[in-house]
């Protein structure tokens, strides 16, 4: 009577952990910066909620710290190459604490830390007007209010 060998068993089981490891890695790759440009297209899903997807644990590239959607004075076309600004004080007062590009599909954000305190005031800017937000926010979820609640980030 032959012997089985326990070994193949435990070297087959290792192969298998090694082989489902890197697949579960090559899944979830983290925090990728991901920052919107002027001249970048690659955003998705204008109008949206970006946060629920890019964030820790979501499917989207890189956890967003502000993201959103601005539009033109008509509130239903984007605004391509706009700049939005958050400020630590209102109405464009205080230091700029960040400064995100809107990229060519109307959509901005970043993964670059933002440090929200207690408050930011963002503006948007575009060629002959900045719009500031009359009150301060305590997260970039910019979506989750903006074209749901609220009216959508405009300017002209």
């Amino acid at each position: 009577m032959k012997k089985k060998f326990p070994g193949r068993w435990f070297f087959f089981t290792g192969i298998t952990f090694l082989l489902l490891s890197a697949c579960e890695k090559e899944g979830n790759e983290g925090n990728q910066t991901n920052i919107s440009t002027y001249q970048s297209a690659k955003s998705h899903n204008t109008g949206k909620n970006c946060m629920e997807c890019h964030v820790s644990g979501g499917q989207g590239k890189g956890w967003f710290n502000a993201a959103g959607t601005v539009y033109d004075s008509t509130k239903t076309t984007v605004y391509p190459g706009a700049t939005v600004r958050l400020y630590s004080g209102p109405n464009g007062t205080g230091n700029v604490e960040a400064t995100i590009q809107v990229d060519a599909n109307g959509n901005f954000y970043t993964t670059e830390n933002i440090d929200f305190g207690n408050g930011l005031y963002p503006s948007a800017e575009g060629n002959k007007l900045t719009k500031f937000m009359g009150s301060s926010i305590t997260a970039g979820t910019c979506n989750g209010c903006h074209g749901v609640t609220t009216d959508h980030i405009w300017t002209k």
